[in-house]
């Protein structure tokens, strides 16, 4: 397919040795490309009960740390920022200076081998899987270009949706956390008028804290400092 427009950074500041060698070595053995294919047991080297998807995982953190707690859940992990790349091989292999590079580096031993990650715009990636491939989906703290005329930037919109709606399965949960005002606004509008999708929560606490399994991220720590109250949203994908 063409390449959609893409909007945001692909590479912030330098790129220190340790990392730059994890993205040109350890990622190949991580990384999905053309030639992945979408099924479980070839997807992961270790046997899954479910797969989740991350779009956009900033630095890292939650993926690491969610794919850590969850060794008989798939994840893929799709981010284009270089710099959150590195950050989360380091956290996968606990490499951090250039002292302890070797062309052997491996997974930390506690870790399970489930996690997947695509370094390009999620969109590139959604014709290559098939309906309903994914038990979840997390979006968390997405840009929320909250300039009315960069609207139309917002990740949640009716194409992405769609897209959405089709690789999850039926029951699958989309989980997307923010603390923007705007784009708080902007999911529950978009949300409710699409009929794919059910908002889940039966009371406030439900979202105004984070699930029971949560791993908190840096960008949510920032927002707290800030006096910025995060919500979390999750919809139930309908048949």
């Amino acid at each position: 397919m063409n390449a959609p427009k893409f909007f945001g950074r692909r590479k912030g500041r330098t790129i220190r040795k340790a990392k730059s060698f994890l993205l040109e070595n350890f990622l190949q053995k991580v990384k999905i490309t053309d030639e992945t294919v979408f099924e479980e047991d070839k997807l992961f080297d270790t046997p899954v009960k479910e797969v989740h998807l991350e779009i956009g995982f900033g630095d890292g953190a939650h993926l690491a740390g969610l794919s850590a707690l969850k060794k008989d859940v798939g994840f893929v992990g799709v981010e284009v920022f270089q710099n959150g790349i590195a950050h989360l091989l380091t956290l996968m292999t606990g490499v951090k200076d250039a002292e302890h590079i070797s062309e052997a580096v491996t997974l930390l031993a506690e870790r399970s081998d489930n996690v997947r990650i695509y370094d390009d715009d999620v969109r590139l990636l959604f014709p290559s899987v098939p309906d309903g491939f994914f038990d979840k989906v997390y979006l968390l703290f997405p840009d929320p270009w909250p300039k009315k005329r960069h609207a139309d930037r917002r990740f949640i919109n009716p194409d992405n949706l769609k897209h959405l709606a089709r690789i999850l399965k039926t029951g699958g949960i989309l989980q997307i956390a923010t603390d923007h005002p705007i784009y708080k606004r902007h999911v529950l509008r978009t949300m409710h008028e699409c009929t794919n999708f059910i908002w889940t929560a039966k009371t406030s606490d439900d979202w105004r804290y984070p699930p029971k399994d949560w791993v908190e991220t840096k960008y949510q720590r920032k927002a707290l400092r800030e006096g910025r109250r995060p919500v979390f949203f999750e919809y139930k994908k309908l048949v």
